[in-house]
């Protein structure tokens, strides 16, 4: 699995519809459980640094690590006066040393055929108590996308088949809630909730961002905090803990 070779893909659909009501939705999620004080953050697979920047915006120093040198580029492009931003090119198995007060993986497990050694990694470098945000595919609502484009053959695969073929053209995999607790679980990290991204807007093409846009977040923030909405979302958000 090869995120690179979707990448100008990517970098064509920011700020369209889709990303916009992704990017949104993780700020508004993850924010109740940030340090009210400056913190020490560290963003794994950072891409052009979306996450990252609200973070630095907030006064926290953050570590921006990602494997393409042309998506940090854009993001150091974004970097104002009073910024603390540290770009890293690297792996996300390859951490730089902690101890990190919150450490965020958004869209990057997918990418990754085991997710288990990217875990790994950021129990050993957010320090204890320290928050960890993940966003992934949800795997527990896979069939949903090629279902409701009639692609049948597809759909009845994706109940079983956590691999699909994303939107930039790159194979990828999904996670089942469950396994991904479990996994967290192993690596001392304790879920402390979840939240769906993209229940309503998934299907939609990669438009503009419309004028009715805060309506529309309304009503995605509310479908990804309640049940069974969040359950049938594009992506899961994990907020997780480090055992004291």
């Amino acid at each position: 699995m090869d995120f690179a070779s979707g990448e100008a893909q990517w970098r064509a659909r920011l700020g369209k519809l889709r990303d916009a009501v992704r990017q949104e939705l993780v700020t508004r999620q993850l924010e109740p459980y940030l340090p009210d004080q400056p913190a020490r953050v560290l963003d794994v697979g950072c891409g052009q640094g979306t996450q990252t920047l609200r973070m630095a915006a907030r006064g926290h120093h953050v570590t921006a690590l990602d494997s393409s040198r042309e998506m940090l580029a854009l993001l150091t492009a974004e970097v104002t006066p009073g910024m603390r931003v540290d770009a890293v090119h690297g792996s996300a198995t390859e951490l730089p040393d902690g101890p990190f007060d919150v450490v965020l993986c958004h869209g990057v497990l997918m990418y990754f055929d085991d997710p288990a050694p990217v875990v790994r990694s950021m129990a050993n470098v957010v320090r204890p108590g320290g928050l960890v945000s993940l966003l992934v595919r949800n795997g527990d609502a896979l069939a949903m996308r090629p279902g409701l484009a009639g692609d049948w053959a597809r759909a009845y695969q994706a109940f079983d088949d956590m691999t699909y073929a994303n939107r930039i053209g790159v194979t990828a995999r999904a996670d089942r809630l469950p396994d991904l607790r479990s996994l967290l679980a192993d690596h001392g990290l304790r879920t402390e909730d979840w939240y769906g991204v993209r229940v309503f807007t998934d299907q939609v093409d990669d438009v503009p961002v419309p004028e009715d846009f805060a309506a529309l977040l309304a009503c995605e923030e509310r479908a990804g905090r309640t049940d069974p909405y969040r359950q049938v979302a594009a992506l899961t958000h994990l907020i997780a803990r480090r055992d004291e």
